[in-house]
């Protein structure tokens, strides 16, 4: 697929009243003729990343929180990380921003975290987004999604719950630019 989505945001429309998308920012990470796959990455669950894994690792007392990444298999976990050394079989969603599904993955992340190495930056994601082919596109052209460039700043923001306000303002911004014109009139 040529216009492939991944590396994008999808920003729910705020007529879209689904309570699983209500002002959620959705990372796209893969778009092609067989669907699509996306993780929310603005919801904090009340659960800590230490609770949620504590039958699996050891890992020091912690306030980072599970994210609810979607409805779509909800039992699944990922990994959002910023380090290309721990997964060296993923390429980057966008600069600075990988996706790890596997489990040698998701530990070398994890331990990683454990041991406080470099600028580790990392979310853990319960459950994805899904579409099945054509449906996200159809999804867009009804109006229910606004597109807007992913970047890592965003993907690990330390205010998630003011991502969707924040970005559905810059792209509130760039549509009445394009419909209106730039203010200054030397920019013409």
């Amino acid at each position: 697929m040529s216009n492939s989505l991944r590396g994008q945001f999808l920003l729910s429309a705020r007529k879209l009243r689904d309570s699983n998308f209500f002002k959620t920012v959705v990372l796209m990470v893969e778009h092609g003729d067989d669907g699509a796959m996306g993780l929310v990455v603005n919801r904090p669950s009340s659960v800590t990343v230490q609770r949620a894994l504590s039958g699996h690792f050891e890992m020091p007392e912690t306030n980072e929180l599970v994210y609810i990444g979607g409805p779509v298999e909800s039992a699944a976990l990922f990994v959002v990380h910023n380090s290309s050394d721990l997964d060296t079989t993923e390429k980057p969603v966008v600069p600075g921003v990988y996706v790890g599904g596997s489990a040698a993955a998701f530990e070398s992340v994890v331990r990683a975290a454990t041991t406080g190495e470099g600028d580790l930056r990392y979310r853990i994601i319960c459950g994805c987004a899904g579409w099945a082919p054509n449906q996200l596109e159809g999804e867009i052209a009804r109006g229910d999604w606004h597109l807007h460039p992913a970047d890592s700043e965003a993907v690990f923001t330390d205010d998630p719950y003011a991502l969707w306000d924040n970005l559905i303002r810059q792209v509130a911004e760039a549509h009445r630019v394009v419909r209106e014109g730039p203010k200054n009139a030397e920019w013409n």
